[in-house]
């Protein structure tokens, strides 16, 4: 063989490690990429099913409320219609993608909260509903729950977090933005909850 046909093999067996070299790279970052993404989405799905569980035991809570406080009509109706406005959202993995969406979302799980604190509010004024087994068992469920739901929100947005810092970092964030990797949505506390509460006897 020729001497300049060994160096013509030899620059391209090297360019052609490196192009492997590379592709192999971005490949793992890619993949990377999408392996964090889906956590965030495993994430967001149980924050999701928290809430579901929450709108689950509402109906039954309310119920046994309606029983002792029928005149309390106002606070029924606003926990009803909160319930429903979290409902009617249909709520899916691109919600995290879009600020306005999410907002929508964490303004009408906030709806619900605040109906719900003044359905417990209503509660208190009755000693007989506060000794009934049932309802104690439903509040119960509920006090259980919403810690789970402040849980699962916490390690959402751990998970945001990783995925968010992956997404802004040289060199991944070329790859990111390239194949449309944006941003997530962090959970953040309701206006006015950096307050502390006034509490009247």
């Amino acid at each position: 063989m020729k001497r300049s046909t060994i160096i013509i093999l030899a620059v391209i067996g090297v360019i052609v490690l490196i192009a492997i070299g590379i592709f192999g790279w971005a490949t793992g970052m890619y993949n990377s990429l999408v392996k964090l993404d889906e956590s965030v989405n495993q994430a967001w799905a149980q924050v999701q099913n928290q809430y579901q569980r929450r709108a689950d035991l509402i109906p039954n809570l309310v119920e046994t409320v309606k029983g002792y406080a029928q005149h309390e009509s106002q606070v029924f109706t606003d926990v009803a219609e909160a319930r429903s406005s979290v409902g009617k959202l249909t709520v899916t993995p691109e919600v995290l993608n879009n600020p306005q969406a999410f907002q929508k979302f964490q303004e009408a799980q906030g709806m619900l909260s605040s109906a719900l604190s003044r359905l417990m509010a209503v509660a208190e004024n009755y000693p007989q509903l506060k000794a009934n087994e049932n309802f104690l068992q439903l509040q119960s469920q509920l006090e259980g729950t919403e810690n789970r739901i402040t849980v699962e929100r916490k390690r959402f947005n751990e998970v945001v977090q990783d995925y968010n810092v992956k997404v802004r970092t040289f060199p991944t964030a070329i790859f990111a933005g390239m194949f449309g990797f944006a941003q997530k949505q962090y959970f953040q506390a309701e206006p006015g909850s950096d307050k502390a509460p006034k509490v009247k006897f």
